[in-house]
């Protein structure tokens, strides 16, 4: 028997919950069995705990912040979000990828130092570790950084997210440009342990109360993930929604969530801005109509507080949930790998 070996080491599941992704052959290349061996029962475990309860830093886009989300507050975050713009350190130099959220492009942390922090202290910190859930502003800064993801990614053992607005979106949104799709696949297709956020841009605010994500909006996303082969790579998605507007459209994305199941473990990453509008009781219905295995909820805590969805304080907890998504994101690229081969 000749056995085709792919290592997960580096992915997004903690490398000390499981051995490796093994697929066996027979000589002449007929398939003899798949075996997935793990090390720790925990990571089964893991899966189909409560998402809703994972924690999270939201633009940690200076150092002040970032020092906050590692050693001030830490201990209560288990995710890290910022945002990526082609801007100046400091207010000098030339453009680079540093952390700022439009309009702003002046920072004091570059993308670079950002996640080398972040990685030290995960290494120093077992435990404790920390996700990053990187949020590209523009094609431009998101080519700008390859060869900084290049470095860093593959020696990550915590989850890592790549997150951008790739097509426009509700309500009648033409101000914010989406970041082309066909070059941001391209480029996140080395990074197979990553999960993929891919959303809309969206118009909405304290005064909207009509407005869905459309049929028409939930089919060009397949349409964009098909024609770029995302669908054939079992990579792992995440749909970044505005709560007040998926609050109104849990029939089209349950569509979208189940055609994406049929070859990638999808999620919804359901977010907010301070002020907008949420129907809560609506947002309830289609946060338990996922089920909260399903359901990633980065709102400000007010919001949170209003769903009462029964979480605890913290949800370190449940981060390891996270770690199973990439795992299994894995295993189907792997068996797609391999069939490929047949």
């Amino acid at each position: 028997l000749a056995a085709l070996v792919a290592q997960i080491n580096g992915a997004a599941l903690n490398a000390s919950n499981y051995y490796q992704y093994q697929v066996v052959e027979e000589e002449h290349g007929t398939p003899a069995f798949v075996n997935i061996l793990l090390q720790d029962r925990d990571i089964m475990r893991a899966w189909g705990t409560n998402l809703t309860a994972i924690t999270w830093a939201h633009a940690v886009n200076s150092q002040q912040l970032l020092d906050e989300a590692l050693t001030g507050r830490g201990g209560d975050i288990d995710f890290i979000e910022a945002d990526i713009v082609l801007g100046k350190l400091n207010g000098e130099g030339e453009d680079i990828p540093v952390m700022a959220h439009p309009p702003a492009i002046i920072s004091d942390l570059t993308l670079a130092e950002f996640l080398y922090q972040i990685m030290e202290f995960n290494r120093d910190n077992e435990g404790e570790e920390k996700g990053v859930k990187l949020d590209f502003k523009s094609i431009e800064v998101f080519e700008g950084s390859l060869d900084i993801l290049d470095e860093n990614i593959p020696n990550m053992d915590y989850p890592i997210w790549i997150n951008a607005d790739i097509l426009s979106g509700p309500v009648e949104q033409n101000k914010s440009v989406p970041v082309d799709p066909d070059r941001f696949f391209a480029g996140c297709m080395r990074y197979k342990q990553a999960v993929l956020s891919i959303g809309w841009t969206t118009n909405w605010g304290a005064d909207f109360r009509d407005g869905e994500y459309t049929e028409e909006q939930c089919e060009g996303m397949l349409e964009t993930l098909s024609a770029n082969n995302v669908l054939s790579t079992g990579q792992s998605i995440t749909f970044p929604v505005r709560a007040g507007i998926a609050a109104n459209s849990e029939e089209q994305l349950h569509r979208l969530v189940a055609a994406v199941n049929e070859t990638n473990e999808s999620s919804l990453t359901i977010w907010s801005s301070a002020g907008d509008y949420v129907d809560v009781d609506k947002l309830r219905k289609l946060i338990f109509g996922f089920g909260v295995e399903r359901i990633y909820l980065d709102v400000p805590e007010e919001l949170a507080s209003q769903l009462d969805l029964g979480n605890p304080g913290n949800g370190a907890s449940t981060l390891n949930c996270l770690f199973s998504f990439g795992f299994i994101s894995l295993c189907f690229w792997a068996v797609t790998s391999w069939l490929k081969r047949l």
